[in-house]
């Protein structure tokens, strides 16, 4: 029997380079949101890959970006400074994006961490592009490996998870083997509203868009069935966004409803009650006391 491996990855990139859609995968759950806009995720979110010889603790991060906010602050120091604390750091970048994000290669290379690049959504473009762009990134730096994938057609993904073990050292198991992560329901609750409602919203309303959870709790119903209460609030940055919010006649909030409760169910495995209210909290994304709560644990 090989000895027991265990250490830290953090994924880092620009936003939707599709990070959030990697970590679900090499997890096999869903425990970080997925919408095809950018900042969807927005504090550090753990995952917890268990092999029969290793434990790796991934960590998913807010795509870089040009901040407008305090929050958009907040999310930048989340993704840059999860780059020093870790084992191994997953490089992600978008196959059909020409440009290079120069911040956070210098924080790789000051940081001097063994880096795995991936170079994701290569079903968008032909060999030869994939070709000059992994010669283009080797002239940038000494990567560990460069792994070219397609999460969409689950092409190479196994081989990252490959490339982290063999660059990790003998430890021990951080969490139980059954878990995947290390957010409670209640942060897994509210990541799964907003994730809905990041999808089916216009542009301009989701980044103002904070979900709480104001009660959850399990009851039996008359038949003796286990049934999830949930009741959660959507705020939002201004009155004309509530409407859209809700929707005419409230069918905006009854899809958005009806589609996060059939992916808790889904992860619960239970029946689910889910209530769902939506308030204006202007200009929220600029107040430190909520923004705070999006600061990654050291």
């Amino acid at each position: 029997m090989n000895d027991f491996k265990s250490g830290f990855v953090t994924v880092v990139g620009k936003t939707n380079v599709g990070k959030s859609s990697i970590i679900n995968k090499l997890v096999g759950e869903k425990i970080a949101a997925i919408a095809n806009k950018p900042q969807t995720t927005r504090t550090r979110i753990r995952g917890i890959i268990n092999r029969p010889n290793s434990q790796i603790i991934i960590m998913d991060t807010p795509g870089l970006h040009k901040s407008k906010s305090k929050l958009g602050n907040m999310m930048n120091e989340n993704a840059i400074s999860s780059i020093p604390d870790v084992d191994v750091v997953l490089y992600v970048i978008d196959a059909s994006d020409k440009s290079i994000d120069e911040k956070i290669l210098e924080k790789i290379k000051e940081s001097k961490k063994k880096t795995i690049l991936i170079i994701n959504k290569i079903d968008l473009v032909d060999a030869k592009k994939v070709a000059e762009l992994i010669n283009k990134y080797k002239e940038l730096y000494d990567f560990t490996a460069i792994i070219p994938v397609s999460v969409k057609k689950e092409k190479n993904v196994e081989e990252i998870v490959k490339e982290i073990e063999s660059n990790l050292k003998e430890g021990p198991a951080y969490y139980d083997t059954d878990e995947y992560t290390d957010q409670t329901l209640r942060q897994l609750s509210e990541e799964t509203i907003r994730e809905k409602a990041l999808k089916l919203l216009q542009d301009e309303v989701p980044h103002g868009i904070l979900v709480e959870v104001t009660k959850m709790k399990s009851r039996k119903t008359k038949e003796m069935e286990k049934i999830y209460d949930i009741d959660a609030t959507i705020f939002c940055l201004r009155d004309s966004h509530k409407g859209i919010i809700i929707g005419k006649d409230g069918n905006m909030l009854k899809k958005i409803g009806t589609y996060a409760r059939e992916d808790l169910e889904n992860m619960l495995n239970n029946k689910v009650n889910l209530k769902l209210w939506v308030k204006v909290k202007k200009d929220w994304i600029n107040d430190m006391s909520i923004v705070k709560k999006f600061k990654a644990d050291e």
